[in-house]
């Protein structure tokens, strides 16, 4: 056979599909006992010790002695890996924070929550009503009840209740956002579903205040799509998924709502700003005051806490980059010295274990938690453990005191009487949802404008071209991507032979690369090899859910043997295992991964970089002639690798090109039949 020169790829279509790895080496018989199960076990350790003689005489290496399940082992590893980095990005903060302008924080704070857009400025809200429908909801004797929307980006409207003082000025202006399991209905007692406690509204409008109460996206799990009745996702993760990719937030978004109002309320010179809120609502008042000065006391109830778990709660609040700089200890920092109040309250509670959704919960700080994080500060706890009902008297009064001291809560006052009619907070809802879609969906479609604008390279020379594409390079690592600063350890390569064939020997190997995270795959290297002769070397890839194994032997429907056949032909190849296998074993890396500003790929690079650089050190291999092919998943890895490892001189992406943006944000069916959402 001809041995090869230059490279070539072997086709293989389709999608992959789950696989298991087989033992590394049979076990000994079960009818084997006594001298036989002794001599079967010597026969074995003889047969291993000569097989990595073997490997280490063809290539530098130690004996490989991890047994088992090495794919588990190496997502264990990552794992442990990347809950050392949230640690960390914990205790790297003060140092982070230490001389660094607070107004630089709130200019981070805002694009990691992608609050870029400019807010449209409105004189007043607009009243909502209809020819079946009036405006005005409710009145009782100390403040009237409208239903109100007004302009926050272009196609966003912010909805809501507004209470008004009746024929006196308010002595406070004051924004009390709900759950996002709540109404606006609900808080100003118009409405079931929660206790008078936790009337925030209408407690702090009987007390002379204007009070606004935004309307959020809810969490209702629902099909989004009648024909995929099977995946069954949140309104708000349906809208995070999309928002995410345009560097937007769902939380952004509904902050801006927010500080719309603001906006307005800052046009009343002599009432000062509140901003409270419970639950999401809670979250996102404290975000809206680190981010804006203009807001005066804060109550934040029932969320408060560390975030370092912030990857186990629902995918919205998972918000890339933000441990990387803040916690809610570091934001009342940013409050301060303004007013801030922290109830310690039970939270909403909420489990997403639906098909096709990612897997999250909420979970009630405990108070020694919400104490340690704010070390100094005033809390007020709902009951001696903290986690009773929100809205106690002590913390709704001091918030009050902090924005009009010579104000207090009324005592004994009733709900207003519910009305003839409310409005249809489903329709409201939906309004809500379509404008934020809309508003994503067309930063989806225009997207490629702005890379176009943004991406010139200069193709006048391959040098020129290079330089030009440095920055990119550059952006894309640090900021899309997501690189680990510190440097790879040295490989200490460890291996064992798995495969005798006629054409080829395979051996499994292990590299170091991070603190308890190595590099796992599978090295084929032809018997017809010369002394001092340098083969060209393919790195094969399998898809998701894949293993090494899956792309050598057992002709897989995806694959057909394609790394051997490859080898056949004269190739070195190696077969990495990648880390997206074991369902939400994996998926949970990228979640880890996220709040430090990193994905899945920040792991997968280092370990390529590794590879690439342990195989252009073998005796047989030719440096300058390492190529990638991938396939599905792994056609992913091929579109994303290659671009950040130094060594690749050519990269095949098979069975996943395609507008990746479009392919994973796009809503529209009609435009995008075949996208995930």
């Amino acid at each position: 056979m001809e041995r090869p020169t230059s490279l070539s790829t072997y086709p293989s279509p389709a999608w992959p599909r789950e696989s298991s790895l087989k033992p590394n080496n049979p076990p000994f018989p079960a009818t084997a006992t006594g001298f036989f199960r002794r001599s079967w076990q010597t026969l074995t350790g003889l047969t291993f010790l000569l097989l990595s003689a073997q490997a280490e005489a063809l290539f530098p290496s130690k004996p490989l002695k991890l047994e088992g399940d090495l794919a588990g082992q190496m997502l264990d590893g990552a794992h442990r890996f990347l809950d050392q980095e949230l640690v960390r990005a914990v205790n790297d903060r003060p140092k982070i924070w230490k001389g660094t302008p607070v107004k630089n924080l709130r200019n981070e704070l805002s694009g990691i929550l992608g609050i870029q857009d400019k807010r449209i400025p409105f004189e007043a809200p607009m009243l909502v009503a209809t020819t079946a429908t009036t405006a005005l909801i409710a009145t009782t004797e100390n403040y009237k009840v409208f239903a109100v929307r007004w302009p926050v980006l272009k196609g966003v409207s912010g909805e809501g209740l507004l209470l008004e003082p009746v024929e006196t000025a308010p002595v406070a202006n004051i924004i009390v956002i709900p759950d996002a399991g709540q109404t606006p209905e609900q808080l100003a007692g118009m409405a079931p579903g929660n206790l008078p406690e936790m009337h925030f509204a209408r407690r702090l409008a009987e007390a002379g205040c204007r009070v606004v109460v935004p309307a959020l996206i809810n969490r209702t799990i629902r099909a989004h799509k009648p024909w995929r009745r099977n995946i069954r996702i949140s309104n708000r993760e349906l809208l995070h998924r999309s928002a995410f990719l345009m560097g937007r937030t769902l939380q952004g978004y509904e902050i801006q709502k927010v500080l719309a109002i603001v906006d307005w309320f800052s046009s009343d010179r002599d009432a000062r700003i509140g901003v409270a809120g419970w639950g999401e609502g809670g979250m996102m008042a404290l975000r809206a005051a680190a981010l804006d000065e203009r807001i005066d006391a804060t109550l934040d109830s029932g969320d408060f806490g560390p975030r370092e778990n912030m990857w186990q709660e629902p995918l919205e609040r998972n918000v890339f980059g933000f441990l990387t700089r803040f916690g809610d200890a570091g934001l009342t920092r940013m409050v301060s010295p303004r007013s801030l109040f922290i109830e310690a309250a039970r939270s909403p509670d909420f489990v997403v274990n639906s098909h096709g959704a990612a897997p999250g919960r909420l979970v009630t700080p405990s108070l020694e938690d919400v104490k340690k994080e704010l070390a100094a500060g005033k809390i007020f706890a709902s009951q001696p453990e903290g986690q009773g009902p929100p809205g106690s008297t002590q913390a709704l009064e001091a918030f009050l005191k902090a924005l009009a001291p010579k104000s207090s809560l009324v005592k004994g006052h009733k709900p207003p009487p519910p009305p003839a009619r409310l409005p249809d907070p489903q329709l409201r809802h939906d309004r809500s949802f379509k404008e934020i879609d809309a508003h994503i969906q067309n930063l989806v479609h225009s997207s490629h404008i702005m890379r176009s604008a943004t991406f010139q390279p200069d193709l006048s020379s391959l040098e020129a071209f290079n330089k030009s594409t440095k920055p990119h390079r550059d952006r894309f690592s640090k900021e899309v991507i997501g690189s680990f600063e510190q440097p790879l350890l040295p490989p200490r390569p460890r291996s064992r032979q798995v495969y005798n064939m006629p054409k080829w020997t395979g051996h499994e190997v292990v590299l170091d690369v991070f603190p308890d995270l190595f590099a796992y795959g599978i090295l084929l290297v032809p018997k017809d090899l010369q002394p001092k002769e340098k083969r060209p070397v393919i790195v094969c890839q399998h898809g998701l859910e894949g293993r090494p194994r899956d792309i050598i032997q057992g002709n897989h429907r995806a694959y057909h043997d394609f790394a051997a056949k490859l080898c056949e032909q004269g190739y070195v190849v190696f077969a990495p295992q990648n880390p997206y296998l074991m369902r939400d074993r994996f998926r949970s890396l990228q979640r880890k991964a996220n709040p430090l500003g990193k994905t899945l790929f920040s792991l997968i690079v280092p370990q390529h970089q590794q590879i690439v650089n342990w195989l252009g050190s073998l005796p047989f291999t030719d440096p300058a002639r390492i190529a990638f092919y991938g396939l599905s998943y792994g056609g992913k890895t091929a579109m994303r690798v290659p671009a950040l490892v130094d060594g690749y001189c050519l990269s095949i992406c098979s069975a996943d090109f395609n507008d990746w943006i479009r392919k994973t944000g796009s809503t529209q069916p009609g435009d995008d039949p075949y996208s995930y959402p």
